[in-house]
């Protein structure tokens, strides 16, 4: 009795559970449905607006490119227009100049036209002394301002003006200043440099003088003929001719007699010339010569070559220097030749003498000359033309 009971109660429970789990079951198919449902929606409409933002962006993108042809367009445009501003700008600028260029001159015009006569003199006379100022400052000569002074000084010498005479006794002053400056004559002094130079060569050095005694072929070639004619070898010639003589009479005695006395004195002559050049050559064996620098009588003839060259490279240096109006480096260069003057050459004979002195006369004349300004003309000329 209490299993019958107990088994239908606990088989009644079953269907029941199932019966309430379907509902829920439907209630979630219909849910993810509808959430299926609502994605698609969901993505066909982001599809929808990607479509349309991608519409907007190549019409953008289109709108873009079209803008900045545009742009560029315009750029040129505006390149070509700033050029072209440029271009007129450049021309107007000239323009401007010019103008002001015609207006000073016209000024300028207007101004000497409304000087005076006596202006107008004094504006010329300043302007060819500043000029020949200038001149005298290039070359070094002083001749420019003398003859710039002179020839001012003459111009107002034909004015009738008494304003003008003070400006007239300043320019005798300054003349007579410029006159006593003197000035350097460097054409002679570089003619008197290439005499040196020319000289260097047959100067003797004292570690090969000259042979005093020797005579020399042009002093041998000035002896009288006689001399000449009276040498040993005449003798046979008269002698045979003497007995030839003998055999004609009284005149040919005496023709005899006289060629006798010619061959004599001719022997005589020979004999004295040729005891003299023996008595020169031994006289020349020993020289006795004061030397102050030992080292000058060690020279080589190779050194002394290169001796001689050094000397005249010095010497054209100065001349150099003197063209160019360098005065101290012209003194150097000069006292460097006098000093291997004395040095190296014999100062015993005249050439080398004669070439010193050349040497000093052109140091003592190459000077450097400071040509005095016309300063007292130039302060009466600016007083009479502030006066007018």
């Amino acid at each position: 009795m209490t299993e019958s009971l107990s088994s239908p109660a606990a088989v009644e429970p079953g269907p029941a559970k199932s019966s309430a789990a379907w509902p829920w079951v439907g209630l979630l198919a219909v849910l993810l449905a509808a959430l299926g449902a609502a994605a698609l929606w969901m993505a066909w409409t982001t599809q929808q607006r990607v479509k349309d933002l991608e519409q907007q962006l190549v019409k953008r993108q289109e709108d873009s490119g079209a803008m900045a042809n545009a742009a560029q367009l315009l750029a040129k445009q505006a390149q070509e227009t700033a050029r072209d501003v440029a271009a007129k700008m450049a021309l107007l600028e000239a323009r401007v100049a010019e103008s002001a260029l015609q207006r000073t001159q016209l000024e300028d015009l207007i101004q000497s036209l409304s000087r005076s006569r006596v202006e107008n003199l004094l504006a010329d006379v300043e302007a060819a002394i500043r000029v020949a100022l200038q001149q005298t400052a290039i070359t070094g000569s002083v001749e420019p301002l003398v003859i710039a002074l002179k020839q001012a000084e003459e111009r107002l010498g034909r004015q009738n003006e008494p304003r003008l005479e003070g400006v007239r006794r300043a320019m005798v002053q300054d003349l007579e200043r410029v006159r006593a400056a003197g000035a350097v004559d460097v054409a002679t002094l570089a003619i008197r440099l290439d005499e040196a130079v020319r000289q260097v060569d047959d100067l003797p050095l004292l570690s090969a003088p000259e042979r005093r005694g020797a005579v020399r072929p042009a002093a041998r070639a000035a002896m009288p003929p006689a001399v000449h004619a009276s040498t040993p070898a005449a003798a046979p010639r008269a002698a045979a001719s003497a007995p030839a003589a003998a055999a004609s009479g009284p005149a040919a005695v005496a023709m005899a007699d006289e060629a006798t006395a010619s061959w004599t004195q001719g022997l005589r002559s020979g004999w004295a010339a040729v005891s003299s050049r023996v008595w020169d050559e031994v006289r020349s064996l020993i020289r006795v010569t004061p030397v102050d620098q030992p080292e000058a009588m060690l020279i080589a003839p190779d050194q002394a070559f290169f001796l001689r060259e050094n000397l005249k490279l010095r010497l054209l240096n100065a001349r150099l220097a003197l063209l160019s109006r360098q005065f101290d480096t012209a003194q150097a260069d000069l006292r460097d030749a006098l000093s291997a003057l004395d040095r190296y050459f014999d100062r015993s004979s005249k050439r080398v003498v004669a070439a010193a002195d050349l040497l000093r006369q052109v140091s003592a004349q190459a000077r450097q000359v400071v040509v005095p300004r016309p300063d007292a003309t130039l302060a009466a000329i600016a007083a009479v033309s502030a006066g007018r």
